[in-house]
């Protein structure tokens, strides 16, 4: 298993976690999934909405960066986390089960693994 699939597969441990993938915000290439590829959707399309989310933030004044977006479903919460690098910025995607996820826990447990997945 290569470093950063063990990497990310860190994350499935999470409670409520069914995949997740690392996504280069520019190209939109999927580095590596782990867990349900399908339920963590196409890369492309995840940095083209980003994207579009970001230009929006800029627009608003904020001045700052975006850090994540989160997007709810009727079963599903799906997680877009800017993971920061020299060079472009990565995105982390995960999928979480709504009625195994505490949203707030997960997250939190997210951000803790996201600072280590290109460790």
């Amino acid at each position: 298993m290569s470093a950063l699939k063990a990497s990310l597969s860190r994350f499935l441990e999470t409670p409520g976690v069914t995949g997740a993938a690392l996504v280069d915000a520019v190209t939109g290439l999927t580095y590596c999934a782990v867990g349900d590829a399908l339920e963590v959707g196409d890369g492309v399309d995840t940095a083209e909405v980003t994207a579009v989310i970001t230009d929006q933030v800029g627009r608003a004044g904020d001045g700052s960066e975006l850090e994540s977006v989160i997007v709810t479903s009727a079963r599903r919460y799906h997680v877009v986390q800017t993971v920061r690098r020299a060079g472009d910025p990565l995105l982390l995607v995960a999928s979480l089960d709504r009625e195994r996820t505490n949203l707030a826990l997960a997250l939190r447990q997210l951000n803790g693994h996201a600072e280590g997945v290109l460790a």
